[in-house]
């Protein structure tokens, strides 16, 4: 999921610009500290900005599972501090949104652990969080992976892992605002993994067509070199699933139920948090996911459906092989971005340790080859990517508002991100030293 996206933290950060008119350049024009907060390992944070009100949520310097609230034209917060404290695991990221009715929900903190959720009683305000100890009352012991999402009617969703690495299953709820009441999105998991493995899947995302689309590898242990099989499916509804041809997809989906896009096995390079959807000129799915060539090198690769079959592309030629294995965070080497159109042409970002470190492709539109690189359409303040802690090892972390997904940069253009520092990940294990709480900010950017 998302998933997916921010289980392992990557060793840079970069922003995947949906769209921009021309070139766009934005500006800090407010600083506003928030609090010194925990710097001893990276784990995501979340920043919602809705009308006037903006909310973070965090794990302040004493590790408490914290909420921060403001009116965005003052710089004074209100602080929760919610019943809750990290460990040294880096899957323990914190999501919130609000519903309908504005009230705020917020989870997280879960590693194979029992549910961790927050809901206030009033709408927009956190002094009246509350813990909720249950949303269905099943299957609620081992989570990990939280997750709210917006249906197609505007419904509020929440998915989540019962289970370990290797052996767990994907639930999946809805909320009724009118009872304030949890229920299943559909009675059984949307994967099961028979008890030999589970899948890691990436959020879905909806096409030009109006289907969500989704894709996920399989695991058979926590070690993360066991992943194998990236697989497909897509939806009109969230409820009922298809494969790329439309033939019916039940659930729960199984290794031998669903469609395989690559048959990679274990060992042979796929890694859960590097695949990504995304889309052509003509509304054509592409996949771009990472794995071993024949000759033991990582690369990237788009597979797209075209007149109803999978075809595979080659993103990169990289004579470099990235060796993960074992579990825990691991610390990335490569990152990828999804297929997309910007400035009218394919466009797809990497990001390597040693070989590109970050940049910015064109595609060509036939055979998804990289042309040559291209300049970002968008330009960030450096306070963006700062690092301030002179402590070896940190490393600067961003969380962009989650009320700016998908929305064009243009000029005129108001955007927050929140920026902190850490330690970069010790596999999920206690670094030797600590360095001092850093600093949390939210810059306030606009263009011209």
């Amino acid at each position: 999921m998302m998933i997916y996206h921010r289980l392992f933290l990557l060793f840079i950060v970069f922003v995947l610009c949906r769209s921009a008119e021309a070139q766009v350049s934005y500006q800090l024009t407010r600083r506003i500290d928030v609090e010194p907060v925990w710097s001893g390992h990276p784990v995501g944070f979340a920043l919602l900005t809705d009308g006037d009100m903006q909310f973070l949520a965090y794990y302040d310097a004493e590790r408490n599972m914290s909420v921060a609230q403001r009116k965005t034209d003052e710089t004074k917060w209100t602080f929760k501090r919610l019943p809750s404290k990290i460990g040294w695991d880096s899957h323990n990221y914190i999501t919130m949104t609000l519903d309908r009715d504005k009230y705020l929900h917020v989870s997280g903190n879960m590693h194979c652990a029992p549910l961790i959720y927050f809901r206030s009683e009033k709408p927009l305000d956190i002094e009246s969080l509350k813990q909720i100890p249950e949303m269905t009352g099943e299957l609620e012991k081992r989570c990990t992976y939280p997750q709210f999402l917006t249906g197609p009617n505007k419904e509020l969703l929440f998915n989540y892992r019962d289970g370990g690495s290797g052996n767990g299953n994907t639930l999946w709820n809805i909320y009724n605002p009118d009872t304030k009441t949890w229920s299943r999105l559909f009675d059984e998991p949307m994967f099961d993994g028979e008890g030999l493995m589970n899948a890691y899947f990436h959020t879905p995302v909806v096409g030009p067509g109006g289907y969500y689309h989704i894709c996920w590898m399989w695991r058979d242990t926590p070690d993360c070199a066991t992943n194998h099989d990236f697989s497909y499916a897509r939806s009109k509804d969230l409820r009922h699933w298809e494969n790329s041809k439309g033939e019916p997809v039940a659930l729960p989906i199984k290794l031998k139920t669903g469609e395989i896009i690559d048959a990679a096995q274990p060992g042979e390079g796929l890694l859960n948090p590097a695949q990504r959807i995304g889309f052509d000129a003509q509304g054509r799915v592409i996949l771009s996911y990472g794995k071993y060539d024949e000759k033991g090198n990582y690369q990237v690769y788009n597979a797209r459906l075209e007149d109803g079959q999978w075809k595979y592309y080659q993103a990169t030629q990289w004579s470099y092989r990235w060796e993960f294995k074992g579990g825990g965070s691991i610390i990335g080497e490569v990152s990828f971005g999804a297929v997309e159109i910007q400035d009218g042409k394919l466009v797809q970002t990497f990001s390597h340790r040693e070989k590109e470190r970050s940049g910015r492709w064109f595609l060509d539109e036939k055979t998804l080859a990289m042309k040559e690189r291209a300049p970002s359409p968008v330009q960030f303040p450096k306070e963006v990517n700062a690092v301030e802690l002179k402590f070896e090892g940190i490393q600067r972390h961003s969380a962009w508002d989650r009320a700016d997904v998908d929305r064009p940069y243009k000029s005129g253009d108001v955007r927050y991100v929140m920026r902190w520092e850490t330690q970069e990940t010790n596999r999920d294990r206690p670094h030797p030293q600590t360095p001092p709480p850093a600093m949390l900010r939210v810059l306030k950017l606009e263009s011209k």
